[in-house]
């Protein structure tokens, strides 16, 4: 493993390390992870924990990461909750008990009490490609869930950490599909550019507009990679004569 790929492999585990504890990392799990740290390295990583939510000893702040507009979002989203009725611990352990032995109606109120960690959970993964409503939706669904799935947990103290990883996981799965789309506009955005180049490239050779066909046949280019990229445009390539093929 080249220390390009072990430094990506030591990032990604920490990464997976504060997601298990709210968004935070302690620094003494940060030097564990690179003990050869210089000053600028921290920096860098600093700066990239904090770009993914997550803070060194204390959670970021939201103001730090969201937009205005998400930061009003959560504000008015977290002052809802507040008017939700309060449990002891005693009865969430008794509604959680109830919730894996199947009872819906501990398992609507399990929804209600879980409801706060939606949002304490969708900061640490705001600002990589997903808005922050999205992902509290994609984070209750998750939860709604997973209160019906309950029996697979030995004893009500593990639902907070069963739970969590759910809407986490939830939240990932967003993101992620999040950068595949945005990978996959800019393979199309690449595509749409080579076959534009080419075809002016032809076209002033030619001295005028040239088909599909012969852009095919004189560039060696995939004649259904070019039919997609024009198909894209809404066949707007200039330099492709249209009406020929």
């Amino acid at each position: 493993m080249s220390p390009e790929e072990l430094f990506a492999k030591r990032l990604a585990e920490l990464v997976d390390t504060a997601r298990g504890q709210k968004g935070i990392v302690s620094d003494e799990q940060l030097k564990e992870a690179f003990p050869e740290l210089t000053e600028d390295k921290r920096g860098l990583i600093e700066d990239y924990l904090k770009g993914h939510g997550i803070g060194i000893g204390v959670a970021p702040k939201p103001e730090e990461f969201l937009t205005e507009e998400e930061h009003d979002y959560l504000k008015d989203y977290i002052a809802s909750l507040s008017e939700l009725p309060e449990v002891s611990d005693g009865e969430k352990e008794g509604i959680t008990i109830s919730a894996m032995a199947g009872d819906v109606s501990a398992q609507k109120r399990l929804i209600e009490i879980y409801l706060p960690l939606v949002p304490d959970i969708a900061r640490m993964y705001a600002e990589q490609g997903v808005y922050l409503e999205d992902l509290i939706g994609e984070g209750n669904i998750a939860l709604t869930t997973g209160v019906t799935m309950l029996k697979a947990i030995e004893s009500p103290g593990e639902a907070e950490q069963f739970l969590s990883k759910l809407i986490m996981d939830a939240m990932e799965e967003a993101v992620s599909d999040a950068l595949d789309e945005d990978a996959r506009g800019q393979r199309a955005i690449k595509q749409v550019q080579e076959v534009a180049d080419k075809a002016s490239e032809l076209a002033e050779e030619l001295r005028r507009k040239v088909t599909i066909d012969e852009l095919a046949k004189e560039t060696g280019m995939d004649r259904n990679k070019i039919i997609e990229a024009v198909e894209m445009t809404g066949f707007k390539i200039e330099d492709i004569d249209y009406e020929e093929d």
